[in-house]
C-alpha cells in the first residue's frame, strides 16, 4: 500500500543497496524517525529472498507467529497447558493482531521483545527456577533489542511494568530479588547491543546535542534532537512538528479493546473473579500482566495515540483470557451466550448489505463507490469511514464469507461448554480473517498505486515525475524495478 508499507519497504531496499546501514535515507533525503532493527530485518529478508512486496513482510509475520509462541509457552508455564493454549489462541485470533499485521510497522516485532522481557523477569525472579542467570540475561538482551526497535518506548514498557511488579510484590527494595536480575551486567548488555547505532547515528547526523523543546517548519538539530526530542518527547506532548497524524479520543481508545481482542474481550468480566495474589506462580504471572496491561493503557491515555499503539499490551490480556477460560465459571458460561448472540447479529448485518447492495451495479473498482473522509485519514483506520452501502456491492465474496463465519460462530458456541466454545469462536475468526483478506484485495487498487507502478515497469524507460508528497505514490517508488522518478 501507498504511505507507511511502500515506504518502510523502500527504506529497507536504499539500505541494502547503498551499503548505509546507519542513517536510513527515503528519496534521497535521511529518514531519522524510526529505530532501524526492522529495516535491517527487512534489508536481509530482500537479501535472501530478493526484494519482493512478500519479502518485506515475512518480517513481521513471522514475528507475529513467533508472539503467538511465546504467549502460549508463557500461560503454560504459569498457568498450566489448558489456558496456555486459550492465551495462544485469543492472541492469535483477535481482530488487533490481525488488523495491525497487515500494515508493515514493528509494533509486533515491539510486542514480542516486550512479552519476552517480562516472562524473563518472572523466570528470572521465580524460586523454582534452576537457570536465573539465563533470563536475567534474555532480559538485558530483549531490552536492548527494544531500544533498536522502537526506541525509548521499548525500554520503558518492560521496566515500569516491572517496577510496578516489585513494588507489589514488596520486591523492589529486596537484595536477594535484584542479586537474581544482575541489573549492573544487564546494563552492560543493553549499552553493549543498543548504543553503538545510536552513537554512530549521531556523529553521522551533526549537530550532536540539542535539547530546543520547539519544533516548527525549517527547524532541524541533528539526529539527536530529531529522534528523541522530536519524534518522541514531542510527540508524547502532543507539541511534535509536522503535525501529521492525529490521536483516538481517550474513551474510544480504551474502548476500541473490546474490539481488538474479539471475541475473546465477551470473557474479560471472568478475569476480574481470578485470584492476583502472588502467592504462587499462577497469581504472580496475573498480578505481572496486571502491572504490564495497566501501566501502557495509562501511558498512551496521557500521549497521543493511534488505534495500534497499544498492542504491546496484547499478551498481557490473553494471558489473562486465557486464564479466566481455563477456569471457567458462571462468567465464562455468560460471556459465551454473549458471543453467540454477537456472532447473530453480525451474520444479520452482512446478510443485511448483501440484500441492500444486490441490485446495485459494480463497475470500474471500488474507487468509484467510496466517499473520502481525508481529515481520518491520520489515523491507522481513517478508511473505515470511506465505505458506503454502493460500495458493498464490491464486496459480495467477502461478505457472504463474513456472513458464513458469524454463523459458524453463533451456532458453535450457542450453549456450548467452553472447550467447544472457544474452537467455534477460533473457527469463526479463522473464515472471517479470510473474507477480510478477500475485501483487501479489493481495496488495493483505492489503497495502492501498484496498479499504475506495475504499468509504468511494463513501459519503455523514462523520467517520470511526480508533482505530489512523496508517501501518496510510495507504491510508484518502491517497484523493484522503476523508471526514474522525480
Amino acid at each position: 500500500m501507498d504511505d507507511v508499507d511502500a515506504v518502510q519497504a523502500q527504506i529497507a531496499r536504499n539500505m541494502l543497496q547503498s551499503g548505509d546501514w546507519v542513517t536510513a535515507h527515503l528519496d534521497g533525503v535521511a529518514y531519522l524517525e524510526k529505530a532501524p532493527l526492522v529495516y535491517w530485518t527487512m534489508a536481509l529478508s530482500y537479501k535472501i529472498f530478493g526484494v519482493h512486496d512478500w519479502a518485506a513482510r515475512i518480517p513481521i509475520a513471522l514475528s507475529a507467529v513467533a508472539l503467538c509462541w511465546l504467549t502460549a509457552s508463557m500461560g503454560a508455564w504459569a498457568f498450566g497447558r489448558r489456558a496456555g493454549f486459550c492465551a495462544g489462541l485469543s492472541i492469535s485470533t483477535c481482530v488487533g493482531l490481525f488488523l495491525f499485521t497487515r500494515i508493515l510497522i514493528p509494533d509486533v516485532m515491539l510486542t514480542f521483545a516486550v512479552a519476552l522481557a517480562l516472562w524473563a523477569l518472572l523466570r528470572a525472579l521465580d524460586d523454582d527456577e534452576p537457570h536465573p542467570r539465563f533470563w536475567a540475561t534474555v532480559l538485558a538482551l530483549t531490552l536492548g533489542l527494544g531500544l533498536l526497535l522502537k526506541s525509548l518506548v521499548g525500554i520503558v514498557f518492560p521496566i515500569a511494568a516491572g517496577l510496578i511488579y516489585l513494588l507489589a510484590t514488596r520486591q523492589l527494595f529486596s537484595a536477594a530479588a535484584w542479586r537474581r536480575l544482575h541489573p549492573f551486567s544487564g546494563a552492560f548488555i543493553v549499552i553493549l547491543v543498543a548504543a553503538p547505532w545510536h552513537v554512530l547515528a549521531t556523529l553521522r547526523n551533526p549537530p550532536y546535542f540539542d535539547f530546543t523543546l520547539h519544533s516548527g517548519p525549517g527547524q532541524y538539530h541533528g539526529f539527536f534532537w530529531f529522534f528523541f526530542i522530536n519524534e518522541q518527547l514531542l510527540r508524547f506532548l502532543n507539541l511534535r512538528y509536522p503535525r501529521d497524524y492525529d490521536t483516538v479520543p481517550r474513551l474510544y481508545f480504551w474502548l476500541f479493546h473490546l474490539l481488538w481482542l474479539f471475541p475473546w474481550s465477551v470473557y474479560f468480566p471472568a478475569v476480574g473473579k481470578l485470584s492476583f495474589k502472588p502467592v504462587d506462580r499462577a497469581g504472580r504471572a496475573r498480578l505481572l500482566a496486571l502491572c504490564w496491561a495497566g501501566f501502557i493503557l495509562v501511558f498512551f491515555s496521557f500521549s497521543t495515540t493511534q488505534e495500534y499503539y497499544s498492542m504491546p499490551c496484547y499478551p498481557a490480556l490473553a494471558l489473562l483470557l486465557g486464564s479466566a477460560m481455563a477456569a471457567d465459571g458462571k462468567w465464562i458460561r455468560r460471556g459465551t451466550t454473549m458471543l453467540s448472540i454477537l456472532g447473530g447479529c453480525a451474520a444479520i448485518a452482512a446478510i443485511a448489505m448483501l440484500v441492500l447492495s444486490r441490485g446495485l451495479a459494480a463497475p470500474g473498482d471500488i474507487s468509484s463507490a467510496l466517499s473520502p473522509h481525508p481529515n481520518a485519514y491520520k489515523l491507522s483506520l481513517g478508511h473505515i469511514e470511506d465505505l458506503t452501502v454502493a460500495s458493498f456491492a464490491y464486496l459480495r465474496p467477502p461478505l457472504v464469507l463474513a456472513a458464513i463465519a458469524f454463523v459458524v460462530g453463533s451456532l458453535g458456541t450457542c450453549k456450548a461448554k467452553v472447550q467447544r466454545a472457544v474452537l467455534a469462536a477460533a473457527l469463526m475468526m479463522v473464515l472471517f480473517f479470510h473474507a477480510a483478506r478477500l475485501a483487501m484485495v479489493s481495496f488495493d487498487p483505492y489503497m495502492s498505486s501498484r496498479p499504475l507502478a506495475e504499468v509504468l515497469e511494463k513501459s519503455p524507460r523514462g523520467t517520470l515525475i511526480v508533482d505530489h508528497h512523496y508517501y501518496w505514490f510510495s507504491s510508484v517508488f518502491s517497484i523493484p524495478i522503476a523508471p526514474h522518478c522525480c
